[in-house]
């Protein structure tokens, strides 16, 4: 039996609460067809369902599954004074598929969830398309995730993103830079520009310097170049470890804590990686966050990429060849430093 009515109240609609399902069902159709241009032979079914299905295939022997979730972090603040939304899902979707790479894993699939006060279809689907640009770029399926509308959780204009994904690896391929001794060779594969990491500093800098934001900033405008995408680095280096099996011995997503707090955790206790910092030019957004912002060098490097956005340990021997391969495939690829036998009481990355 229902329960009675309050014949003098109107008829209330989840709509008027501020939630509109059929705003939530037109960004599933757009959604539709960025998300199969995604797919991989192993995705079964699509988007809509209550799970997302992936069949591991017997293309390993002895499959371990790596996973990585994270969000994109106040460069989303950026976007919504900015009102650009068409690349903050790469970014979302490289924080987690560039840090499960560098355990030689090969990301398999990916899903996000976007919260907002009130869904703005248009919003959504640019953030969605950047999300399904950085699954192709990446070689994984985009196969579900989750768009809730919360009235009162968020400022109007404002969201939340977060993802995750999943790679797999063969067990006796797995890297965890064990093999890293002195003598390896740390190459450096050029950023995109700030990536996800290092916003907040960005963010307040711009604060105090005010600078005009679509001004000539070498050959482009500010805006343009602090929102550029994080690059993600999956096809050349899982090209490379296929091509030079056991070449890679470690390599550090730079992502926050800049390069001198993630080379260190690839490395044992008793090595050390000496970066010299002369071995590639500081690309002009770094200069000008330095000088705008008077931040020291030595904290630009423990919280920017500085123009690295991965490190890379090979043996000097394979050190030539591999930076030639991954050249080939697009990377732009610095000598950066080298490993050294650690001493007592001394840094496990110097940057110099």
């Amino acid at each position: 039996m229902s329960a009675p009515q309050n014949p003098t109240q109107a008829s209330l609609s989840y709509r008027d609460a501020g939630v509109d399902i059929d705003a939530g069902d037109a960004l599933v159709d757009r959604i539709k067809p960025l998300a199969r241009r995604t797919m991989r032979p192993e995705v079964l079914g699509g988007i809509g369902g209550f799970g997302a299905l992936f069949e591991l295939t017997g293309k390993y022997r002895e499959p371990v599954l790596v996973s990585g979730t994270d969000g994109v972090g106040t460069k989303l603040k950026l976007a919504f004074q900015l009102d650009k939304h068409d690349t903050v899902g790469q970014d979302l979707v490289a924080m987690s598929v560039n840090d499960i790479l560098v355990q030689g894993a090969e990301p398999l699939f990916f899903l996000d969830y976007f919260a907002c006060g009130k869904l703005e279809v248009d919003t959504a689907t640019d953030v969605v398309k950047g999300i399904a640009q950085g699954c192709e770029l990446a070689g994984c399926a985009l196969i579900g995730g989750e768009t809730a509308e919360m009235p009162g959780m968020y400022p109007a204009g404002e969201y939340d993103l977060a993802g995750f994904a999943v790679g797999a690896v063969e067990k006796s391929d797995l890297i965890d830079g064990s093999k890293i001794v002195p003598g390896d060779v740390v190459l450096g594969l050029a950023s995109s520009g700030a990536h996800s990491n290092g916003y907040s500093l960005i963010r307040k800098i711009i604060e105090l310097a005010r600078p005009d934001l679509d001004a000539d900033f070498h050959g482009r405008t500010l805006r343009e170049v602090v929102m550029e995408p994080t690059r993600i680095y999956v096809k050349p280096l899982l090209s490379l470890m296929r091509s030079m099996p056991g070449a890679v011995k470690g390599m550090a997503h730079i992502t926050g804590g800049g390069i001198t707090e993630n080379v260190p955790r690839i490395l044992r206790d008793e090595l050390t990686a000496r970066i010299d910092a002369a071995s590639w030019t500081l690309p002009p957004l770094f200069q000008w966050l330095h000088r705008a912002g008077n931040v020291d060098m030595q904290e630009m490097y423990r919280v920017f990429n500085c123009g690295i956005g991965m490190a890379v340990v090979v043996s000097a021997e394979d050190a030539d060849l591999a930076a030639a391969r991954l050249e080939a495939a697009g990377e732009t690829v610095y000598r950066i430093g080298r490993i050294d036998a650690r001493a007592d009481g001394e840094a496990q990355t110097i940057v110099g």
